[in-house]
């Protein structure tokens, strides 16, 4: 067996403090036994404007950022999917959220761009408009690991099934969910979305998470969890900055889905020639 780990923060607009204190859990995460770690959607930056946001987007493979994430791949060990990260995109005034994966030697091996974004209006007035300032990426991507085949994707992601039994279908043992999850939202949904995705996946799934208020304005749900293949938190971390580390064990994965072979036997066709009766 194998282990992973998964950051939380609860990040500001202050890049270098960010980055400093995500340093020292990548550290401990190695001294833990994990060869891959994961952080949370934003962990290097949660802008207070788009201005501010614009600013400090990088260039692709370019960039303190980045050059951060590798340093510490290298450094550590580690395989490190580093949640997202803003770059600049080919549309004027927008970016793409895009989770940068590394390999041991700080080589990136893969780039995944958010596909969802998240525009909602909530009841207690509350709304966001991602896509006013990014672009939504195109591409589903399962990066294969030394704790398993890991599919990707970023925080509203979690909301359509759909992507994630596509991730499974192309291969994927464990799926990644780095989020910034709405404090409002995530009190009813979080878990239950995450232990839907595990249970109808048979698929282990690491969600690190953004937590508290951040930049004296938004907040966030926090609630970092590792989830196994039944359905079961394995490991979890409420709130603050931290880090939780678990087994990955691909026998029981093998066992579960051989139980269970719900995720192999559905086939879109199978809709095709079925009618509504009226």
């Amino acid at each position: 067996m194998s282990r992973i780990a998964a950051i939380q923060t609860s990040s500001s607009d202050d890049i270098g403090q960010n980055l400093l204190r995500v340093e020292k859990y990548i550290f401990q995460a190695a001294e833990q036994g994990a060869s891959v770690v994961v952080l949370p959607e934003c962990f290097a930056f949660m802008q207070r404007s788009k201005r501010q946001l614009l600013e400090h987007a990088e260039s692709d493979s370019q960039g303190r950022i980045q050059r951060f994430v590798g340093k510490m791949a290298r450094q550590s060990g580690l395989w490190i999917f580093a949640g997202s990260i803003p770059l600049h995109s080919s549309h004027p005034g927008k970016v793409t959220n895009s989770m940068l994966v590394f390999d041991d030697t700080g080589t990136r091996v893969g780039r995944y761009d958010k596909i969802f974004l998240f525009d909602v209006e909530l009841d207690n007035g509350e709304r966001y408009r991602e896509s006013d300032y990014t672009v939504a990426g195109g591409e589903m991507g399962v990066i294969d690991s030394p704790v398993g085949k890991i599919g990707l994707s970023i925080c509203y992601d979690l909301r359509f099934p759909e992507m994630y039994r596509r991730l499974t279908q192309l291969g994927a043992q464990i799926l990644v969910v780095p989020s910034a999850f709405s404090y409002t939202t995530g009190i009813s949904h979080w878990l239950p979305l995450l232990q839907a995705r595990a249970i109808e996946n048979s698929c282990y799934v690491v969600a690190p998470a953004q937590t508290g208020i951040h930049n004296n304005r938004r907040k966030t749900w926090g609630h970092t969890v590792v989830i196994e293949p039944w359905g079961q938190v394995v490991s979890e971390l409420e709130q603050g900055w931290g880090l939780v580390c678990a087994e990955i064990d691909l026998a029981r994965l093998d066992h579960i889905r051989q139980q269970l072979p719900s995720h192999s036997e559905f086939h879109p066709d199978i809709f095709r020639s079925s009618r509504i009766r009226k």
